[in-house]
This record gives C-alpha cells, sequence and structure tokens, in this order.
C-alpha cells in the first residue's frame, strides 16, 4: 500500500501494488518489497557548474547529489559505467527513488535505500521524484506542514509513493486526490545530504563493523 486515510488505500486513490522480486544472489529487502507506483511531476533542475562530491564538474550540469526513480520494475545495477560491465544484481521496485552520487555523460553512480552502490544507464532513470517509507512502521501524514496539523492519511512501511516538492523541512506526498506532508528526512528520497561515500566502488553496503 502507499498510504491510506479512514479506510485502506484502494483504486480509488490510485494506488496500485506491485510486486518486487530479487534475483537469488541478492536476498535483499528492498527487493522484496510490495510498492505502490504513482507518477509525479519533473523534479530535477539544472544548475549550471554543478560539481560532484569530489569536485568536478559534473557531466550533465545537473547538480550531484540528487534524486531520481527507477522507471521500471526491471532495471539492472553495474558494477560500472558500462555495458561490458559485470551486473550485480536487478532491481525490481519501479518508482523507487535512488540518489545520485556520481555521474558520466550515460550513466549513474546510485546509492539505494539500503546503502549500496550501483551503476545505471540513464535510460532507466527519471527525474521524476518519489519517497519510500525503508521502516517497518507507517509514518504519518500531516494535512499541513506541522507536527500539530490533523493526520489524514498513513504511509504504509516498505511502500514507494509520489513525491512533489520539499519546502520548509516539510514535504508533499500525493496518491492522485490524497495529498500530505511529511516531515523532510523522515523517508527516503527527500535528504539533501548525500548518503553514500561517491568514492565507494559499487556494491553492496559494508556490513557494520563489530566492537
Amino acid at each position: 500500500m502507499g498510504f491510506h486515510g479512514r479506510g485502506r488505500a484502494s483504486e480509488r486513490n490510485g494506488s496500485t501494488p506491485v510486486s518486487s522480486k530479487s534475483q537469488p544472489s541478492r536476498q535483499s529487502l528492498t527487493r522484496r518489497i510490495g510498492v505502490v507506483l504513482v507518477l509525479v511531476g519533473l523534479g530535477v533542475v539544472s544548475s549550471a557548474g554543478a560539481t560532484m562530491p569530489d569536485g568536478r564538474p559534473t557531466p550533465t550540469g545537473l547538480e550531484v547529489p540528487r534524486w531520481l526513480t527507477l522507471k521500471s520494475s526491471q532495471v539492472r545495477a553495474r558494477q560500472g559505467p558500462g555495458l561490458d560491465y559485470r551486473i550485480l544484481w536487478e532491481y525490481r521496485a519501479a518508482g523507487l527513488p535512488v540518489q545520485v552520487i556520481a555521474e558520466t555523460r550515460e550513466w549513474r553512480k546510485v546509492c539505494d535505500p539500503e546503502g549500496s552502490v550501483a551503476w545505471v544507464h540513464r535510460s532507466v532513470v527519471s527525474g521524476r521524484r518519489g519517497a519510500f517509507n525503508a521502516s517497518l512502521d507507517e509514518v504519518p501524514v500531516h494535512s499541513h506542514r506541522s507536527e500539530d496539523s490533523d493526520v489524514k492519511a498513513r504511509f504504509s512501511a516498505r511502500s514507494v509513493i509520489a513525491l512533489d516538492d520539499c519546502n520548509d523541512g516539510w514535504c508533499e506526498l500525493r496518491a492522485r486526490k490524497l495529498r500530505g506532508w511529511v516531515a523532510q528526512g523522515s523517508v527516503f528520497g527527500t535528504q539533501t545530504r548525500l548518503l553514500c561515500d561517491a568514492s565507494r566502488p559499487a556494491g553492496e553496503a559494508p556490513e557494520p563493523r563489530s566492537r
């Protein structure tokens, strides 16, 4: 589900569950999620003189980091920026937001909700914004940009929904007639900071070091 109000989100709210499966070698929660995809308006703005985290100018002239979404439920993640690089896994979650952390003209190095890094071709991602509730709990969706405002819906766990824009620490979500606000940073796809080390080789997120 995406988000729901007094009753569960249904077809009348534009919520359509989409199944997601991973390759056997990549048994990841992100690739197993049930997601909801709702198209959003374009959310990428060109920025002259934009640079990557290492200080080099971006080949596209767009800001890095920035947010994109996966166009389909079959997106191959590669070890490097080219078709000759090994396929690491396949994303099976259309509409999943990913953060661009580096790029070439044709390829985007992205950080996913699990902190894994991979290269994807520019043709399989969209500048439309989306949000992903990576937690196992529902996130309250407020009627206004305030914690004191009414909770008009709830963003379901492990779901994707459309993201319009973020302002003053709040981000607007929508699913057809349903609209509401969540605190910026409370769901994946709304952060402004770099979430993965851009210099890290492509691959799964490193295991936490034991003390």
